[in-house]
């Protein structure tokens, strides 16, 4: 028996997504650099898939070996006497016609016989066969898959946020500098005038976020899709879009304290600006206002490789069409060639008139604090008497930007 078509085709896209991710890292090995952060996630997403090929190739391959065993088994049954209408060389050639006639189409007419079957002349019965009938009898499979769909959430720990992980929740404070000793000229056998640096710190906290969710028995134990899989992912998920929002934006009052909430205004755009980034084609507007909120950051920040922006979707896309008078677009080729990633984060506020709608600058400096990690558990006893199964998600953080000087924002204009 030949290879199935369905293996074939995962074998075909498998050779695809090889080349396609040899092709990527050969061109960064051609000028002998890094992978762009693009092209690491085109090969993380070619070599994921590949994962996932290889997989149900092999549960593929299982399966169909599993049939052969069975029907070796069967037709190795020595002395077993043929059953009654069991199909003979006619039936073989008769099937071979009918999937001719339906899968390639072959205008060919089929003859059929009058051949004896068991111990009656039954005749020939004619019927309109179709999947939809119970007669066809047609199996269900279900894929052993879960496709997921895919929601933004918080970019700051992606950008570089500095996470620090505790085994308990207690208090942890953050030390961090205020003021420098400062130096001056001194003549010979002169005073030194004293000057001190000065330190503060930053307390964090843990606070928790939790996802609860039940799943009938059934479901857990009888289905064959990846459901425990499916139902642990998507509790990271609402755990990071909780927690995210605080991330960004948070009070510090019973909850994280957001980037946002303690970063330093950089840029303020002209008037005209309330819901945009101006024209092109006009000084002190478009991009101009993006470099400008990379100059408002100090270098030695700018030279960490947590340095990024953090912006909504629709605000990355409105640079991608800043256009000259002449209607050539430029916004597109600003963001592949600047020299820090844009990363979307549906937490930053929206274009509108005074709103922060980019922020730029050194994340490493915003510290996270996790205290004892992130918890997926399982309980069959909770819910017994309905005999459900029980999850629950938990993970308790904290958040603060200990250094306001690392990150500052553009802001519309109110007009």
């Amino acid at each position: 028996m030949g290879e199935s078509m369905i293996i074939t085709k995962l074998r075909e896209r498998r050779a695809e997504l090889i080349k396609n991710a040899e092709t990527v890292s050969a061109t960064a090995d051609a000028y002998n650099r890094n992978l762009s952060s693009g092209e690491q996630r085109v090969f993380d997403e070619a070599m994921g898939e590949i994962d996932q090929i290889d997989q149900r190739m092999t549960s593929l391959a299982e399966g169909e070996q599993r049939v052969k065993d069975i029907e070796s088994s069967f037709a190795g049954i020595a002395g077993r006497p043929a059953e009654r209408g069991a199909p003979g060389p006619q039936d073989a050639e008769l099937d071979k016609a009918f999937r001719s006639a339906l899968l390639a189409k072959n205008p060919a007419p089929i003859d059929i016989a009058p051949t004896r079957r068991g111990y009656s002349w039954p005749g020939i019965e004619r019927r309109d066969l179709l999947k939809t009938t119970a007669t066809q009898a047609l199996p269900t499979s279900v894929y052993d898959r879960i496709f997921t769909h895919m929601v933004e959430h918080s970019a700051v720990l992606r950008a570089g946020a500095t996470v620090v992980n505790t085994d308990t929740g207690e208090t942890l404070a953050v030390p961090k500098s205020t003021a420098f000793s400062t130096a001056a000229l001194t003549a010979e056998a002169g005073s030194i005038t004293e000057s001190d640096p000065t330190l503060a710190v930053v307390n964090l906290g843990a606070y928790k976020y939790a996802a609860f969710f039940q799943v009938s028995s059934e479901l857990a134990t009888d289905g064959h899709a990846d459901l425990l899989g499916f139902l642990s992912r998507q509790a990271g998920e609402a755990l990071a879009l909780a927690y995210g929002a605080h991330l960004m934006t948070g009070t510090g009052s019973g909850q994280p304290t957001g980037a946002v909430t303690t970063a330093t205004a950089g840029i303020t755009g002209p008037t005209g600006t309330a819901s945009s980034f101006g024209t092109q084609a006009t000084a002190g507007q478009g991009t101009d206002l993006l470099n400008s909120l990379y100059g408002s950051v100090a270098e030695p920040y700018t030279l960490s490789p947590a340095t990024a922006f953090l912006l909504r979707n629709a605000t990355k896309t409105a640079i991608a069409n800043l256009k000259t008078s002449a209607g050539e677009i430029v916004g597109t080729q600003y963001l592949a060639q600047s020299p820090a990633p844009f990363l979307v984060d549906p937490n930053v506020a929206a274009m509108g008139a005074s709103a922060e709608s980019v922020v730029f600058g050194d994340w490493s400096r915003y510290v996270v604090r996790i205290a004892g990690g992130l918890r997926f558990e399982r309980s069959d006893d909770f819910a017994f008497q309905n005999d459900l199964v029980s999850f629950r998600a938990i993970i308790r953080l904290d958040g603060a930007l200990v250094d306001a000087n690392a990150l500052k924002t553009f802001t519309h204009s109110a007009s």
